[in-house]
């Protein structure tokens, strides 16, 4: 895991305006510590990175609104977000997760959050003159997927 951090970061210095980091709940110490990161970091090297790590995640920003024409996060979207100043709805910006056979919302399989139809997300992409939502948060079969042209997942 460190690897691909390190790696990310990296990208990030060489390409500042290009490459876009952003935090998901596994970024957050307590989730992180509980999933192997902070093991793998003290069996590899020391708390200390672990919690120079943890400093960097707590400078990520949660959302993104890239060009004005792409917002992206970790989960998915929420009710309750009615225009970009409110992005800081971090439990449904982190937890939420599409569901092609939702219609509106549901509730989601995790306890938390809520899951979204297409129908979601064609009404917040319209609302906010956004072409496209890219998220992470589910694992999936292939690298990337496009269930209804606008709610790109990445994994």
């Amino acid at each position: 895991m460190y690897k691909t951090i390190c790696l990310l970061l990296a990208y990030k210095v060489k390409y500042p305006e290009n490459f876009f980091l952003l935090r998901g709940n596994h970024e957050c110490a307590s989730i992180n510590r509980i999933y192997g990161f902070y093991d793998e970091c003290k069996r590899r090297f020391s708390i200390k990175l672990w919690k120079t790590f943890t400093d960097c995640f707590n400078c990520l920003p949660i959302a993104a609104l890239i060009d004005e024409k792409i917002f992206c996060c970790h989960g998915g979207l929420s009710p309750d977000l009615q225009n970009m100043e409110q992005i800081r709805l971090l439990c449904d910006l982190l937890w939420s997760d599409p569901d092609k056979d939702v219609q509106g919302w549901g509730e989601n399989d995790r306890g938390v959050s809520f899951t979204f139809g297409p129908d979601v997300v064609a009404k917040f992409l319209n609302r906010h003159d956004l072409d496209l939502i890219c998220r992470a948060h589910q694992v999936s079969t292939v690298i990337f997927s496009v269930p209804d042209d606008c709610c790109f997942s990445c994994y």
